[in-house]
């Protein structure tokens, strides 16, 4: 399904993490990144990993990488929170299922308040049962 502008807002803010992987450490670190080394293996291309939750920090973290010539590259990943399947579940728009809880909602509603208004009426009523008990013969 299509993902509307206030889904991918949702997906930006909540869900998504930027993670950037480097030789070396930079000479600042912006606010609002987190730094991990990663342990030497054989066919490892990076050693330091920073990771950024909004991407103002990340593209200050960039900026800085690219004004000393450091070789750098980003993913973008989900975060791993117990809140994720419920403001981005896969494959879906939070946004229109919202809009189709609150038409279900509204459908309910007046289909009971219709239901209820014919219950109360006695023609009607008696009508109804009088057609159950010549249905069960």
């Amino acid at each position: 399904m299509q993902l509307t502008r206030f889904d991918r807002w949702l997906r930006e803010k909540f869900v998504h993490e930027i993670h950037i992987y480097s030789l070396r450490p930079p000479e600042f670190l912006p606010a609002g990144i987190r730094a991990h080394d990663l342990p030497e293996t054989p066919g490892r291309r990076f050693r330091h990993r920073y990771v950024a939750r909004s991407s103002r920090a990340a593209d200050a973290l960039i900026e800085e990488f690219k004004s000393h010539n450091q070789m750098f590259t980003t993913r973008v990943v989900d975060r791993k929170a117990w809140y994720i399947p419920f403001v981005a579940p896969k494959n879906k728009s939070v946004s229109w299922w919202c809009a189709w809880m609150v038409i279900s909602a509204i459908g309910v509603f007046v289909a009971s308040n219709a239901i209820r208004a014919l219950w109360s009426d006695p023609e009607f009523k008696k009508n109804f049962l009088e057609a159950l008990e010549i249905m069960q013969g």
